[in-house]
């Protein structure tokens, strides 16, 4: 895993709070796990993986290890409270595409986490020589589809019955994707820092 220029560092938030933003690591692992089963359980629904089973928390520290992964976490001083990665496919053909992943916990939405971690993995993203990331989301979750819209994300596909949730109904997939190496300083409007 190589090292991501400027981090560790301070996240001011909109309401004057701060949080400590890092790389993840394989330290993390614990944080990550404890993160995953403090969420509602409507959130967990909607992740791509499984983060409440250790094997696939696990599996994300192997990914950050080899490169497959880039990650960095926001602390604040009880615990985990975020985390946005850029994902990529080990094949030769989409080298230059990530996926976008982030979570926020309850208590830190609305108050500019998520943006804030966006704009550092879009830089990380940049970093790292990757050109377009992709968000992918259920068809059912508006509310990520219009804030990754706000973001400059524009629909590519809509997949039918292409993801399972948890209870075992079927969900359509909608990919958005956003082509970083037009990315400027300013994500929704704010300039990013």
């Amino acid at each position: 895993m190589s090292q991501i220029p400027g981090y560790p560092k301070t996240l001011q938030l909109a309401d004057g709070g701060s949080v400590e933003v890092r790389q993840m690591s394989a330290v993390d692992r614990d944080a990550a796990l404890a993160f995953a089963r403090a969420l509602p359980e409507e959130d967990l629904r909607f992740l791509r993986v499984d983060l409440t089973e250790a094997s696939v928390v696990d599996d994300w520290m192997r990914n950050l290890g080899s490169g497959q992964s880039t990650s960095l976490v926001a602390y604040d001083a009880n615990g985990l409270v975020g985390y946005a990665t850029v994902h990529r496919n080990p094949a030769s053909w989409t080298r230059h595409l990530g996926e976008l992943r982030i979570n926020v916990s309850p208590a830190y939405r609305s108050r500019g986490l998520g943006r804030r971690l966006i704009a550092s993995i879009f830089d990380v993203a940049r970093e790292i020589g990757l050109q377009k990331l992709s968000g992918h989301m259920m068809a059912d979750q508006s509310g990520a589809q219009a804030a990754f819209r706000r973001l400059g994300f524009v629909p590519e596909a809509l997949l039918a019955d292409y993801v399972i949730d948890r209870d075992g109904r079927t969900h359509d997939m909608v990919i958005m994707s956003f082509d970083i190496t037009g990315h400027t300083d300013r994500v929704d409007g704010v300039l990013k820092v």
